[in-house]
């Protein structure tokens, strides 16, 4: 081999060699960089928790292996500016990762550099979920996200079953995002923010004060506050002024609270006398020896004047995040990572200014750190550290504290894992399946005022807001509803909900408002539609219940059943194998049987002494009684009456018997031959195939309902707005301009039909529906107006509202099923039966005092006069010989007073 050749090769192994021992060697030192806020409550814990853990990380040789960690720290100032402008200066110092920022706002801005220059960013206080996502790789979350507090915070409102909360937040990316957040989450539980009411980043007074006044007349009391730490508590403080802390409202707060509560000094507790019955989540982490240890520390150094600030669960995630980031430096750099930098090719055409934006450098092996920082696991004072998928940390936990007497309490706990519970979370087994807070429970609340119950956390309406009730302005039917002409609403459905708001355990100011011009009824999708927009209220009225309206309001429990029937004119029923009953009601076929029976017994009680007919064995007796009542029916009895009264009583029977004979024969003649209007109408099926024009009620659902679920042409529905417009429609029929039928609402036609004796229910109801009250989609009020008709119903209120207004002539419905046309009612002969009662009774009564007048008269004549008078004969005894004595002939009785024969010694032979 030639010399130069062997001095090349030596020549490069040098090279190689030296390489390598620059690549092993460790820096003296690695810079890394952190950015807060230093003037406030985190910034101030924060800055002195990351200084203690630099002095921590470098006293301990066996963490960085003598490398010493310098932290470069600038103040944002709360300021995006000026954390963007600290940032540049901070990366222009060759750091390899940075630590903050503070602020979401700032972290937004500072993650785009970050990613830029592969600058790992650890940020212990920045909440913000939209921070986790994939446009900031670079961003690691040293604290829990605030996706989790807004699930916890979602959970306590579903708890406690409110619908609807007012959300005041600060008005940036932290504010804005977590909110949004929360809306999503209580959507999933049937919840919803209802309002939003947003405060400048630098708030004042004056601003509080505008948006606790604008929340005021809004429905809901369940506040959610989602601000910066504020130690003044200013937002409370003007609440107390405007008397909003009391047992009508609810606060729920973020952990900013907390945070704000651990800068209080534990000998000032003036500010919790005004925020009592707050309920508020707080970061939480069961407790170590590490952290004792630390809080020890920090009480140490407050004892010897070193610092002035107090302690709170962002100075210890700050702690944490130091420790982090030199366990994952240790790591990049026995792994064989250079800390070097690069000129980024996308800065290279940037001219040069005082900020020399050109001579930023890219830190080459950023990728690396970040991968083993996201590989992070080690237990900080915080507890377990470490990395989801989503850069966050993981578990997540939050405590539920209370203020109560000037005391923070714990009430529960939640964490992801396990949801709301009482005990702590390292106690539960985690949940593997999706769990309801309806199932979650907590310890005992003090809510605002001292109330200890459960808050209705909502009002509506008040004297000053009463809620806008719309109501139909009906031109027919107006004893459902209407408005009269001296603007007094009135009707069966106004009355109902009058009558519902008396069990509702709340007042509940409300003013009508009619929607109508009163010459047409108006469409009740109008109606509905304005509660939808917030026009109305509510809606109180005949609104039915249907698919449509329910998809875009609530309503509440039906307070009265309904659906869709065809109205038609009678058909003629001579075709029925039973017509033959037709011409008489049930009730009357029962008393006219009784009729016949009544007189058979009448008549062989009053003749039985005096005509042999009536006498002979019980059997025939019987048969005697029964055929002489039918054969009076038929004019051909055989037996005739003898006794006078007997004959009285036939005379009135006979009578009586001819009138419902005639009634019967040419109520039967009417029913088989009288023609009546004809309809080929049975029922809907019948009624679609026959192409005929329907009619229908102006403003009802039933047009939608068979334009589009039955498929009948617009062109064969004729619209109707009074009943007189529906009897001139029917009458006139299909050929002369009419219809062959009418399709409305069951109410609607019991209460037309109960005027008409020439129309009739055709088939079934072929939709079953009912009417409600209308509210806004959530409403609270649905609910509980719910509740109080169901009450309602139980009690027969809704029955005796029901009499009140439609049975003033007798009840419709029940007309209308119980008889049909040309039938003859009890009620067109009670006289004759009054007269006939009246005979027979008289009749029976001077039988009955004759014959008891004749039997004292013979047993006086008969005593024996000898006998002894103290002898007693039993009431038994003396009432058998009352009943054989009329079962006696009448002539046998007469030989006995003339002393013919002797009184019979036992009962009635067998002739007798």
């Amino acid at each position: 081999m030639n010399s130069p050749e062997v001095l090349v090769s030596l020549t490069l192994l040098v090279l190689v060699s030296l390489s390598t021992l620059v690549c092993c060697k460790r820096p003296d030192s690695v810079n890394v960089g952190a950015i807060l806020s230093y003037d406030t409550v985190i910034g101030k814990a924060a800055k002195i928790a990351m200084e203690m853990a630099v002095d921590d990380i470098n006293k301990d040789p066996s963490i960085l292996n003598g490398t010493e960690f310098k932290l470069i720290m600038e103040d944002s100032n709360c300021s995006v500016f000026l954390g963007s402008m600290k940032a540049f200066q901070v990366i222009d110092r060759e750091v390899v990762a940075v630590l903050g920022p503070q602020s979401s706002a700032v972290a937004h801005m500072i993650s785009q550099i970050a990613t830029a220059l592969q600058v790992p960013l650890l940020s212990f206080s920045a909440t913000d979920p939209t921070l986790s996502s994939l446009q900031f790789p670079y961003f690691l979350r040293t604290t829990q996200s605030d996706l989790y507090q807004m699930v916890a915070m979602a959970d306590l409102i579903e708890t406690y079953r409110w619908k609807e909360v007012i959300a005041i937040h600060v008005d940036d990316d932290y504010g804005r995002n977590c909110i949004t957040v929360l809306g999503d989450e209580l959507q999933k539980r049937k919840a919803k923010i209802h309002y939003k009411l947003p405060l400048p980043p630098q708030y004042d007074l004056n601003d509080i004060t505008d948006v606790l006044n604008r929340s005021k007349p809004l429905g809901p009391r369940v506040y959610v506050i989602h601000l910066n730490p504020d130690p003044l508590f200013r937002i409370f403080n003007i609440a107390e002024k405007l008397h909003m802390m009391t047992n009508d409202y609810v606060w729920l707060t973020t952990d900013w609270f907390c945070t704000t509560l651990g800068t209080l000094s534990p000998k000032n507790k003036v500010p919790l006398k005004m925020l009592q019955g707050v309920v508020g989540l707080r970061q939480y982490t069961p407790e170590k020896t590490r952290e004792k240890s630390f809080q020890s520390r920090w009480i140490e150094m407050q004892d010897n004047g070193l610092i002035s600030s107090e302690l709170n669960f962002y100075g210890l995630y700050a702690y944490d995040t130091v420790y982090t980031v030199a366990h994952s430096i240790n790591k990049f750099l026995d792994d064989g990572n250079n800390i070097t930098f690069a000129v980024s090719d996308k800065l290279q055409n940037v001219k040069e200014s005082e900020i020399q934006l050109g001579k930023l450098r890219t830190f080459v092996s950023g990728d690396n750190l970040r991968k083993i920082l996201l590989e992070t696991n080690f237990t900080g004072l915080t507890g377990k550290v470490e990395f989801n998928s989503d850069r966050n940390l993981e578990p997540c936990s939050y405590e539920i504290i209370n203020i109560v007497q000037m005391d923070i309490r714990a009430v529960g706990y939640w964490s992801n894992t396990t949801g709301i519970s009482i005990s702590p979370p390292e106690f539960l087994k985690p949940v593997n399946t999706s769990f309801s807070s309806w199932d979650q429970k907590l310890g005992n609340v003090t809510w605002p005022g001292g109330r200890k119950e459960r808050p209705r956390g909502w009002v509506i309406g008040d004297d000053e807001r009463p809620l806008k009730i719309g109501v139909p302005k009906r031109a027919s039917f107006v004893e459902f509803v209407t408005e009269l002409e001296n603007h007094t609403v009135q009707g069966y459905c106004v009355d109902v909900f009058r009558e519902v708001l008396k069990l509702v355990p709340y007042g509940l100011p409300f003013n009508f408002v009619p929607y109508g011009d009163g010459l047409v009824n108006p469409h009740y999708d109008d109606i509905v539609r304005l509660v939808q927009s917030e026009e109305f209220d509510a809606a109180v009225g005949d609104i039915a219940i249907v698919t449509n309206r329910t998809m875009i309001v609530d309503f509440t429990q039906p307070y009265i059943s309904t659906g869709l029937v065809i109205v038609a004119p009678i058909r003629n029923s001579d075709s029925s194998a039973w017509v033959f009953l037709k011409p008489f009601t049930w009730e009357m076929w029962a008393v006219t049987a009784a009729s016949f029976v009544m007189i058979g017994i009448v008549i062989w009680i009053l003749e039985h002494r005096v005509n042999d007919d009536f006498r002979g064995p019980p059997k025939r007796q019987i048969i005697t009684m029964f055929l002489f009542s039918m054969s009076t029916l038929f004019k051909t009895n055989q037996e005739d009456t003898v006794s006078p009264l007997g004959k009285m009583v036939m005379v009135v029977w006979l009578f009586l018997l001819m009138v419902i004979t005639s009634s019967y024969t040419a109520s039967l003649t009417s029913i088989l031959t009288v023609q009546q209007l004809p309809s080929s109408i049975t029922g809907i099926e019948s009624l679609i195939a026959s192409n005929l024009p329907i009619g229908y009620q102006v403003g009802s659902f039933a047009y939608n309902y068979m334009t589009d679920s039955l498929s009948i042409s617009p062109s064969r529905l004729i619209r109707l707005n009074t009943p007189e417009d529906y009897e001139r429609a029917l009458r006139k029929g299909p050929k002369n301009g009419g219809v062959a039928a009418i399709v409305d609402e069951l109410p609607y036609v019991e209460l037309f039909l109960s005027n008409q004796t020439d129309f009739r229910i055709v088939g079934q109801s072929f939709t079953k529906s009912g009417w409600g009250f209308v509210f806004q989609k959530d409403s609270p009020l649905a609910i509980d107006l719910s509740t109080a008709i169901l009450k309602l119903a139980e009690d027969g209120g809704l029955q005796k509202l029901h009499n009140k207004w439609f049975c003033k002539k007798g009840c419709a419905g029940s007309r209308l099923h119980d008889a049909e046309p040309n039938q003859l009612n009890f009620s067109s002969f009670v006289g004759l039966y009054i007269v006939f009662g009246s005979v027979t009774i008289l009749a029976f009564t001077i039988f009955l005092l004759r014959t008891t007048r004749q039997y004292i008269r013979l047993k006086k004549k008969e005593r024996d006069p000898s006998s002894p008078l103290s002898a007693k004969t039993s009431f038994y005894k003396k009432l058998n010989d009352f009943f054989d004595f009329i079962d006696e002939k009448e002539e046998a009785i007469k030989r006995r007073f003339r002393g013919d024969h002797p009184a019979p010694q036992t009962t009635s032979s067998s002739e007798g």
